[in-house]
């Protein structure tokens, strides 16, 4: 199987949570944080996780599991400062490297295994991009291994779209069911919408 990072960028402050911790919220009996890295690292890749400085309650959902903690000390610099932290972790012999936000209560493990194969599957160096059932793009997106080097350079909290703009013409998009590529939980109204249609969880 393809050798592949998964990075989940964790280090945000949930600033339109008022003052509650989006990553901490209960879903399937555990904290969201938990229950994504669980699935990422159901795949058997190395997991990188970016946390703040400080965020021992976020440490914590994650204890017992196989994942590489990176602190982000400039993590108020927006998601790029993860990912260019996490872009230092990833092993030289990686051959991809998955971004997958740590806030998307949908995406399955089947959903991240279908990422995987559409790359392993793939005939040239791809980045692959999960969409919704209708085409929306969203997450997870897999890049290749000679474009990790590129995350260095990312600034502001547009993550990784700089690449994405400027390798077209590499990219292939594969659809998830309804829209489990899309789906991202950053305000209480947000998730109580998303707890009133999804009662069980």
């Amino acid at each position: 199987m393809t050798k592949v990072t998964i990075v989940i960028p964790a280090a945000g402050a949930s600033r339109r949570m008022l003052g509650r911790d989006k990553l901490l919220e209960q879903v399937d009996g555990m904290a969201l944080l938990r229950g994504v890295a669980m699935r990422a690292c159901a795949l058997g890749g190395p997991v990188i996780v970016t946390l703040p400085d400080g965020a021992v309650a976020r440490s914590e959902a994650l204890a017992g599991l196989d994942v590489q903690h990176v602190s982000v000390p400039e993590a108020a610099n927006g998601m790029s400062a993860s990912l260019r932290r996490a872009a230092h972790g990833v092993a030289k012999d990686a051959n991809g490297l998955m971004v997958l936000p740590a806030d998307m209560p949908d995406l399955t493990e089947d959903d991240l295994r279908h990422v995987l194969m559409a790359y392993e599957t793939a005939e040239s160096e791809a980045i692959v991009q999960a969409t919704s059932a209708d085409g929306t793009p969203g997450h997870p997106v897999l890049f290749p291994a000679d474009l990790i080097p590129t995350f260095e350079g990312l600034t502001g909290d547009a993550g990784a779209r700089a690449i994405l703009a400027a390798n077209r013409r590499r990219l292939i998009r594969v659809a998830l069911p309804a829209a489990h590529a899309t789906t991202d939980l950053d305000t209480p109204d947000a998730w109580a919408i998303w707890r009133e249609n999804n009662p069980a969880r």
